[in-house]
């Protein structure tokens, strides 16, 4: 086969597990300030090729279509994800590598994701990326933050169960691939459907928000946002971590911990133990 089959993928990430959870600290971070810078250009070219089609559902579309870039820099450059990370629960399961690993694993690399999404968060509205389209770019960003900052606590946390679900899943497909052209193409219709349907996804959160609040300090873009009927009230750091990031980072762990990880272990590697 020119594939993985998916117990193969389930085997072979036990040793991936291993070796994520024995990354030295430094590396560990630095890497994951690249997955977070990456997730974050994804997030930046969605944006700005949505904002440049005026039919706004053709739009969301081209954007959705355009936002997979940021996994496959994630997968094929080599960094660290945290939400691709829920997947952990396989090795944790076989007993190949500790829950304290594991929790390590993830607060450093959570940690790390948001340094890179909120340096490129910085960045775009600082160089003035924002001002694309008569400033039509920066009314987005903040307009797509102050939506995550105002979702209730339970639809925050469903979408990120259903957004990581997708996530894992095509960190999963990515794995069954032997050649970059399967990984790019296999990742992409998972990553393309969360983020047309517009689940919550932590990392890219990390940016999203983060640019709004940027964009919120600068006067010419909150006037842009004030003009376009934009209430700001609810755009604050208080908001981005525990109205967004909170449940959505809990949503995100269940949906790709468990309804992937746990659920892939049980089928293809407590089945052989059971033989």
């Amino acid at each position: 086969m020119n594939f993985f089959s998916p117990a193969d993928v389930a085997k072979n990430y036990i040793n991936t597990g291993k070796g994520k959870v024995n990354t030295p600290i430094p590396k560990m971070i630095i890497l994951a300030i690249l997955a977070g810078a990456f997730i974050a250009f994804g997030g930046v070219g969605a944006t700005t090729v949505a904002v440049s089609i005026p039919e706004a559902s053709l739009g969301k579309f081209i954007g959705a279509c355009v936002f997979p870039g940021g996994l496959t820099m994630v997968l094929l450059a080599g960094s660290e994800l945290f939400t691709g990370n829920c997947l952990l629960t396989i090795p944790l399961l076989e007993k190949e590598i500790k829950f304290s690993g594991m929790l390590k694993n993830w607060v450093f690399v959570y940690i790390g994701n948001m340094i890179g999404g909120i340096l490129v968060g910085g960045a775009i509205i600082y160089c003035h990326q924002a001002s694309l389209f008569s400033n039509a770019m920066a009314v987005s960003v903040i307009s797509t933050a102050v939506t995550k900052c105002s979702m209730p606590f339970m639809d925050a946390f469903v979408k990120g169960i259903l957004c990581n679900f997708l996530v894992c899943i095509a960190v999963w497909i990515s794995f069954a691939a032997k050649d970059v052209v399967g990984k790019i193409v296999g990742l992409f219709f998972p990553i393309m459907m969360f983020v047309l349907c517009g689940f919550e996804h932590s990392v890219a959160n990390m940016y999203y928000i983060s640019a709004g609040l940027f964009a919120k300090l600068v006067p010419a873009y909150a006037q842009a946002a004030a003009d376009a009927g934009i209430d700001t009230s609810a755009l604050t750091v208080g908001n981005f971590f525990g109205k967004n990031l909170l449940p959505v980072s809990l949503g995100n762990i269940v949906g790709g911990a468990v309804c992937v990880g746990c659920a892939y272990w049980f089928i293809y590697l407590r089945k052989k133990k059971e033989q």
